[in-house]
């Protein structure tokens, strides 16, 4: 983009790591996204490009062989791989929140044992809260881990595990028995060491296979089944029963922005493909973009894809100062999502018939652009959380 998505302030650092992801994008990304979402086929290859450049391991601090760079960073980062494939970008959505977790709240020796075999993606993570009954009451969760004299039992199904079968670790989040009245006081996450795969990958643990989906293709997603599965007491993250639904939480914040920085990169892309579309295809004599019902169509969606991404800058740059930003990254999650249908489907109006065809790139875009209207919370959830906040920060005084 010449003029759009422009991030003022960025450090050489951060410039010259986004110019190397551009470039890959466009050389190893987009080239091949094509066939390898409508094959529904893992990116390999580009995964291992991804490895080689160290993004696995962006955020993770320098003394665990990261480049500790910022939430800002990685989430420019991930707008600029959502522009190519969105499924690219949710290989290492999860891996990250996961990374964050561990360096945030994880042990001394929790670290140690995880976070340099993430940052070179040895290690990569997924992150499960969801389960085949439960929407977003997080409290309701059935999943259960009983202690025991060596560890926990952990007993219950999961759901919509993003990397499910291609990670090696999982964050998971189960009830324990802690005593507390609030029922998400009596909750835990786990750190849950696997093989990748399907089937039943370790005793008492069962991937049972990817999930048909409309997009987000390439990605696996998946269940997880429970049943009898033991863990040491040491692979509870910080060694904190009870405190797993907070430290879910903080994961979930950056995991918004996140996911506002994957809308802006689809949306992004989609401006890209309507402005060019629009000024080769004629009618009546002119390229489509001369007539001003497509004019006003294309500046229209350039100022939401311009509104999106500031706010999901601002959401970033809040969290990186230590700031809570429950609020900010809900509203960039909210206006990115929204936003990314609109000028997703003003692009497919823009190409017209061809719009439909899988030939066209905008088709993959129409099918994926819904995902995020879900992911991390409904625009409904965010609503919840954003008029929680105002009303917290603007008590009425009388």
């Amino acid at each position: 983009m010449a003029r759009l998505a422009q991030t003022a302030g960025l450090t050489d650092v951060q410039s010259e790591i986004l110019a190397t992801v551009r470039q890959f994008v466009d050389k190893e990304v987009i080239p091949h996204a094509q066939e390898l979402e409508h094959a529904d086929t893992y990116p390999a290859d580009i995964v291992a490009g991804m490895k080689e450049m160290g993004l696995f391991g962006i955020t993770i601090p320098e003394e665990y062989g990261g480049l500790g760079e910022s939430l800002l960073t990685y989430a420019l980062v991930v707008e600029e791989i959502a522009r190519g494939w969105m499924s690219v970008s949710g290989v290492i959505n999860t891996h990250f929140i996961v990374a964050h977790m561990i360096s945030r709240h994880g042990t001394e020796a929790q670290k140690q044992h995880f976070l340099p075999r993430m940052a070179t993606g040895e290690v990569r993570g997924s992150f499960s809260m969801s389960e085949p009954d439960l929407g977003s009451d997080v409290a309701a969760i059935k999943t259960k881990a009983k202690k025991t004299d060596d560890g926990y039992v952990i007993d219950g199904s999961k759901m919509w595990l993003t990397n499910g079968g291609s990670s090696n670790l999982i964050a998971l989040l189960v009830k324990t028995d802690e005593g507390a009245e609030k029922p998400h006081q009596n909750l835990t996450t786990f750190l849950v060491e696997k093989p990748e795969g399907f089937g039943e990958v370790a005793p008492g643990l069962t991937i049972p296979g990817k999930i048909d989906k409309m997009g987000y293709k390439g990605v696996d997603t998946t269940e997880a089944v429970f049943d009898g599965y033991r863990i040491g007491a040491d692979m509870v993250l910080g060694e904190a029963p009870g405190k797993g639904f907070a430290y879910m939480m903080d994961g979930v914040e950056v995991g918004r922005v996140n996911v506002a920085a994957r809308a802006c990169g689809i949306a992004i892309r989609a401006f890209e493909l309507a402005v060019e579309y629009a000024q080769q295809r004629k009618t009546f004599g002119k390229a489509i973009a001369e007539h001003q019902a497509v004019a006003f169509k294309l500046a229209e969606m350039a100022t939401k894809v311009e509104a999106a991404h500031l706010m999901m800058v601002n959401a970033a740059r809040l969290k990186d100062s230590g700031a809570r930003n429950d609020v900010e990254a809900g509203m960039a999650k909210l206006i990115a999502s929204e936003y990314c249908a609109e000028v997703t489907q003003d692009a497919f109006r823009i190409h017209g018939g061809y719009g439909y065809s899988k030939e066209y790139e905008i088709e993959r875009l129409m099918r994926e652009a819904p995902f995020l209207l879900i992911g991390e919370g409904t625009s409904e959830i965010q609503k919840t959380i954003i008029s929680r906040g105002l009303l917290r920060e603007y008590k009425s005084r009388s």
